[in-house]
């Protein structure tokens, strides 16, 4: 069993910048694949970034490609996403999600979810 907690989230101005953290509970959390997904009111919930258990590998949707960078501290049971030149379409609710086996950037993959951290950036 892993639990996820969401924290970082905030109300931004675009073009600026936020971190928000994924905090585990675990002993397996450094073998799982983790990832980050997000939200937008009326829209389905979408991919953004994935890392291998090592943190050796890391992949991200065309949409955050070259702003966002996933990380993962397997000593402290945390992931990170840092957030670049945001703009107002980021604006969703982030979720941290993992899961023990797959490489994959489908949710239905993923077996172990947070409850969501609001990101909001303004125009």
């Amino acid at each position: 069993q892993v639990q996820l907690v969401e924290s970082g989230g905030g109300l931004v101005q675009a073009g600026g910048s936020l971190r928000l953290s994924c905090a585990a509970s675990g002993r397996t959390f450094g073998s799982y694949t983790m990832a980050w997904f997000r939200q937008a009111p009326g829209k389905e919930r979408e991919f953004a970034a994935r890392i291998s258990w090592s943190g050796s590998t890391t992949y991200y949707a065309n949409s955050v490609k070259g702003r966002f960078t996933i990380s993962r501290d397997n000593a402290k049971n945390t992931m990170y996403l840092q957030m670049n030149s945001l703009k107002p379409e980021d604006t969703a609710v982030y979720y941290c999600a993992a899961n023990p086996s797959v490489w994959s950037s489908l949710a239905l993959h993923y077996n172990y979810w947070g409850q969501g951290t609001q990101v909001t950036v303004s125009s």
